[in-house]
């Protein structure tokens, strides 16, 4: 059966379902308009049953050999290897990526997966030494129970699993939504491979919902000890406010407004590719695209006539097509977001090198210069296939600009010296910062996260392990204690 038909409920508890909420998500293909299913919203009341399942399964699962927790992700590689094009269709067809976008997301989630093989084995316990005569302190590491785990709707798939299969691998279990425009990438398919690949049942539910229907209940219910949300900064404050008030822990990973900087000494070309590609990949929606690319002023005029020249061969239209690199945007609303945005920049000032136009979802690549300090474009993620290129005069100023932002999760700088580019790094307010590379990347041990409105907290790796278990002290007196009274 199409991925579409099939999966197009809730999972809960082991089975596939539909919801009993009063209206339906219509998932619809952004490039062409075509339905390609609908799906009745789940209510609190299977909110509230996708905790319970999840709670009741997660015992069993802890107490699992992580040898044999870990087969099931083991299997889970094989499997998208085997589906590898049938998830591709999928993608191009809910969320408009291109081919290329698809071979990028799921090599990423094929690494995250051989990850989790790993974690299984990773949490470790300690003995510390006491003060007091005959204790053992013995530090235990354990799962923390239950993971709510919320995921956007560029990466549906990959930034799924990048949450999902390590809170599982490391004994927990996990209620999953997905963005309500990615229902079958962000959770169906996910769904139905870690069961095909063994998982046992009540372990992964997916719940299929909007905050109209449910209101926090997902991130307020008392039984996930952790939530993982991936998303815009506005509804991750949301999402740690509930959280703070409800003591769970929480990872964000917000939006950004990543700088590429190009210094002086960089290799001009490929500069302007590793810009072009952290800019448009994925028509801009990803939140490590470079929106500000500073170039000295010493070489901008030669840099931005090649980036705009590349920018304007760059082929925009169906996904499906195989030579296309600018898909849709994922709906009406942020191709028309998009829009206003470019339009605010020219009224505040700037002054457009390339003015792309609207037809449908489909928005063509802008690029704009001569934008004023303070105006909106600046310093808001646009979310899109725009390029703001901002001259600056030495790596003080292209400092200061980069850092002039509420956000700091990727960026780059280009330099033909290393260590002068890694110096730079060092002094960019952000979490991740490339030298002579692009802004987009991700990799599944290195510290993935953002400072200021960018998030809180890492994952990748070790930070997994941080994220999704909790350490348990407990005390043996081997001798006798004296007490007081």
């Amino acid at each position: 059966m199409h991925p579409f038909t099939e999966l197009a409920s809730q999972y809960i508890d082991g089975e596939w379902r539909p919801g009993s909420g009063s209206w339906d998500i219509i998932d619809i293909n952004p490039y062409n308009g075509e339905k390609l299913c609908s799906i009745t919203v789940a209510t609190r009341d299977e909110v509230d049953e996708a905790y319970r399942a999840a709670e009741r399964a997660q015992r069993e699962w802890a107490a699992t050999n992580p040898y044999t927790r870990r087969l099931v992700f083991e299997r889970a590689v094989r499997l998208v290897e085997e589906r590898e094009e049938e998830i591709t269709e999928a993608i191009i067809a809910e969320l408009g990526g291109t081919r290329l976008k698809a071979a990028f997301e799921l090599h990423l989630a094929k690494e995250f997966l051989r990850e989790a093989t790993h974690l299984a084995l990773a949490p470790e316990g300690r003995i510390l030494p006491s003060p007091v005569d005959g204790k053992e302190n013995r530090v235990y590491r354990v799962p923390v129970g239950v993971v709510g785990v919320i995921s956007p709707f560029n990466f549906p798939f990959l930034l799924s699993l990048k949450s999902v299969a390590p809170a599982l691998a490391l004994g927990n279990a996990v209620v999953l939504k997905p963005h309500q425009d990615t229902p079958i990438c962000g959770g169906g398919l996910v769904a139905r491979i870690l069961a095909d690949a063994g998982l046992p049942p009540g372990l992964l539910n997916v719940v299929v919902t909007d905050i109209a229907e449910i209101g926090d209940a997902l991130i307020e219910h008392p039984v996930p000890k952790a939530i993982s949300f991936t998303g815009s900064d506005k509804v991750g404050r949301h999402v740690a406010t509930v959280a703070a008030r409800e003591f769970k822990h929480v990872v964000l990973e917000l939006g950004g407004n990543s700088a590429l900087i190009v210094l002086d000494d960089a290799d001009i070309d490929y500069a302007v590719d590793a810009a072009v590609f952290s800019r448009f990949v994925h028509q801009g929606q990803v939140c490590m695209a470079a929106n500000r690319i500073l170039v000295d002023r010493s070489i901008a005029d030669e840099f931005t006539e090649k980036f705009v020249d590349k920018v304007r061969k760059l082929p925009v239209g169906d996904p499906a097509d195989p030579s296309t690199l600018i898909g849709p945007l994922i709906n009406s609303s942020q191709a028309e977001r998009v829009s206003a945005a470019v339009d605010q920049a020219l009224a505040d000032g700037a002054t457009a090198l390339l003015h792309g136009r609207v037809d449908g979802n489909l928005v063509h690549p802008s690029v704009l210069t001569d934008l004023p300090e303070g105006c909106a474009a600046r310093n808001e993620e646009v979310f899109g296939p725009v390029a703001l290129l901002i001259p600056f005069d030495g790596e003080e100023e292209a400092l200061r600009i980069a850092n002039d932002s509420l956000y700091g999760l990727s960026g780059a700088v280009h330099t033909g010296d290393v260590e002068r580019g890694v110096a730079f790094a060092r002094r960019v307010e952000t979490g991740m910062m490339h030298v002579n590379d692009g802004t987009v990347a991700d990799e599944p041990i290195v510290p993935f996260g953002g400072e200021k409105h960018s998030g809180v907290g890492r994952l990748n790796g070790d930070h997994f392990v941080q994220a999704f278990t909790t350490t348990r002290w407990i005390a043996v007196q081997h001798g006798r204690s004296t007490f007081p009274f």
